[in-house]
């Protein structure tokens, strides 16, 4: 295990300690399903035209497939033809919905996945012995029947949404300043067909100023109160940022807004010749360049929470002699208390309470609680020393895990005092509660334990995140257990 020891703080952090006098605590930030969310964005949701393209869709490459007599006696094949149609039009982009869309827009790249698709088609079916050879008339005639079909279905999918969109528009926020934001909603409004309906500015105080000059028809929301009201009264679903949404004085709102269930797009207000990356998911709106903010909160993974469960148990049994070794040996020489308890912070910001073997005893709950630096290693007995110094100490955290306070791989979860303090002090802190805290992580195995910077734990937790895959988590368990066969006593 790779633990996070607190023997020294560095100036910068020990500073942060000193500053305040008192203990803080944590309290989780309630929604409308009572979790808490640190991260913005999110794609567009439109699950019935999805729905009625896949319809459209399936329904046109089987009917294409219907003249070919010779597959009407394999349906597997038939099966595989419609799955492999369908992951094409997904690997293009063609079920990403976003504003104005018509059959013209999808035709190239329908026409050429269709085309590749009836290519491998025919080679599969050559190569089956038990397959009569398909006339290539039929062939042709059956790609240009599921063509047609397709982008007719597809004309009318895309007429349906665009009705929809003037009939029943997306109520949307505008942040940013003025007069930028004036500027867009004018042309916004002046696009109805777009399908926004525009309820609001949030802007500074001089914003406020400037509308009062200007005579703008829309309301200027100066603070995140009036924001958060707005957004309930007006059942607001997207919020549109003028510029970068990672700017500092976003970020207040932009939690707000993702709390809420709001979508967050990014505007670029005006013309440039430098594209932003990503162009695949470049949208226009009313000719401003726009795209969907990246960074859901984590979502829960069955996997992951296998993983957890599998080796927590396996582990738990394994070394469930070390564990009462331990256990008797420091009842027996270090009297009452063998297992030490504290409070941390997990996912979404709720406290938990994390179980390790005592090696050392604070003075009192508050030193345990506000306390970065603990006594000197050296001065304990050698027997804690050593839980310490192999990391047998943090072997209960399993139970932690077993349980689902935790989990094997993720940030190293803090003490509220702590947390509320590198919160103010160092920006995206608060982002890695977003993951559940894990007994290991990514700033561990790259030596970031002990007296490190916060800073650069935070970053590394964040990257973590943004890269998360379960392969992932198995490659830095695999690095954390050749780390502890190489214990560096921090």
């Amino acid at each position: 295990m790779t633990p996070e020891r607190t023997v020294a703080s560095s100036t910068e952090q020990q500073r942060a300690v000193e500053e305040a006098g008192a203990f803080a605590t944590v309290i989780a930030q309630r929604t409308a399903d009572g979790n808490r969310t640190t991260l913005v964005g999110g794609p567009e949701q439109d699950h019935s035209s999805r729905a009625f393209l896949l319809a459209m869709d399936s329904t046109a490459a089987l009917l294409g497939t219907v003249a070919l007599s010779p597959l009407q006696r394999h349906p597997l094949l038939v099966a595989g033809f419609l799955v492999l149609v369908l992951g094409l039009y997904r690997n293009a982009g063609l079920y990403g919905l976003f504003g104005k869309r018509y059959m013209l827009d999808d035709c190239p790249a329908v026409v050429g996945r269709i085309a590749l698709a009836w290519c491998v088609l025919t080679a599969v079916s050559a190569s089956l012995p038990v397959m009569r050879p398909i006339p290539v008339t039929s062939v042709l005639s059956g790609c240009a029947v599921h063509c047609v079909l397709t982008l007719m279905g597809r004309a009318l999918v895309h007429w349906r949404r665009r009705v929809a969109m003037v009939r029943r528009p997306c109520t949307t926020l505008l942040v940013g300043p003025e007069p930028a934001a004036a500027r867009v909603a004018a042309a916004l409004q002046r696009c109805p067909r777009n399908g926004i309906r525009l309820v609001g500015i949030v802007s500074d105080g001089a914003a406020e100023q400037e509308q009062r000059k200007s005579g703008a028809a829309l309301p200027v929301l100066t603070s995140v109160g009036d924001m958060r009201r707005a957004v309930i009264q007006n059942d607001v679903r997207r919020a549109i940022v003028l510029g970068r949404s990672n700017a500092p004085e976003y970020l207040p709102c932009l939690r707000s807004l993702s709390e809420l269930r709001c979508e967050v797009w990014e505007l670029d207000p005006d013309p440039s010749a430098y594209v932003p990356e990503g162009r695949e998911r470049l949208q226009h709106l009313a000719g401003f360049r726009c795209r969907p903010v990246v960074g859901p909160p984590f979502p829960p993974h069955p996997g992951k929470r296998a993983l957890d469960l599998v080796i927590s148990s396996l582990l738990l049994v394994l070394f469930s002699p070390v564990l009462l070794t331990c256990a008797v040996w420091l009842r027996l020489s270090e009297g009452p208390g063998v297992v030490f308890r504290q409070e941390r912070i997990g996912k979404d910001g709720r406290p938990f309470t994390l179980l390790k073997f005592r090696t050392h005893r604070p003075a009192d709950p508050m030193e345990s609680a506000t306390r970065w630096s603990v006594a000197n290693e050296h001065q304990m007995p050698w027997f804690c020393s050593f839980l310490r110094r192999t990391s047998l100490d943090e072997l209960l955290q399993l139970w932690n895990v077993f349980r689902g306070d935790m989990s094997l791989v993720g940030p190293r979860p803090e003490r509220p005092y702590f947390v509320v303090k590198f919160s103010e002090l160092h920006p995206g802190y608060s982002e890695r509660h977003r993951m559940p805290t894990g007994i290991t992580g990514l700033a561990q195995i790259n030596g970031l334990r002990g007296d490190t910077s916060i800073e650069d734990r935070c970053r590394f937790d964040n990257a973590y995140i943004d890269g998360w895959s379960l392969w992932r988590d198995i490659s830095i368990l695999m690095r954390t257990a050749t780390e502890f066969f190489r214990p560096t006593g921090s």
